[in-house]
């Protein structure tokens, strides 16, 4: 795994800086840019944007080497959207904040993240739909689209599905499979 320390130095040394070079560039110490190097310390802040500012890049570049292998993580990130069959738009909020909260710390979040949250704003927005018409061919006495029965049985098979895959996903993380399973016809999260 690559420190921050290690991504600097060889930034510096694709752009042909010495140390005095980058902490003259930078207004950073000779002796902090020595340190960060030998991995003695991590540059946070405005140490952090000075240095990538004068190496042309982004503090998300050097940081995104620095991201962690945890499964258990992933699998309970799947799991999360279970908080949906108990508070109304769970399935979205948890998984959002534990992406969010994660994002540059953990590998594979980001993918994992954007992947789940458009699956379940994608769920969601379905189930919306089929009770709204459901409920309102039964408010206007009319079948439209879809009875109020019918609308409770795809709203079954749609949650059923949703209760499972996250179950199944999880299994598959944890056997050391990791890829993006949630089908995504539209990615609202990019």
């Amino acid at each position: 795994m690559k420190t921050i320390g290690t991504k600097i130095t060889q930034l510096r040394k694709q752009k042909a800086f010495s140390q005095e070079n980058l902490a003259e560039l930078s207004k950073v110490n000779v002796r902090t840019i020595q340190r960060i190097e030998n991995n003695e310390t991590t540059p946070r802040g405005a140490t952090l944007k000075l240095i990538c500012d004068a190496l042309g890049v982004t503090p998300d570049e050097i940081v995104n080497f620095e991201k962690t292998e945890d499964h258990t993580f992933l699998i309970w990130l799947h799991l999360s959207v279970m908080l949906g069959y108990v508070l109304p738009m769970g399935n979205i909020i948890l998984p959002l904040i534990l992406w969010l909260s994660n994002k540059n710390r953990i590998e594979h979040v980001t993918a994992q993240g954007k992947n789940i949250l458009s699956f379940q704003i994608l769920y969601s927005a379905i189930t919306f739909i089929v009770i709204f018409f459901g409920a309102f061919s039964k408010i206007i006495h009319s079948r439209m689209v879809i009875g109020l029965e019918e609308a409770l049985i795809i709203v079954f098979i749609l949650g059923t599905i949703n209760f499972f895959f996250p179950i199944i996903n999880a299994i598959r993380i944890s056997k050391g499979t990791i890829k993006n399973f949630y089908p995504t016809v539209i990615r609202f999260i990019k």
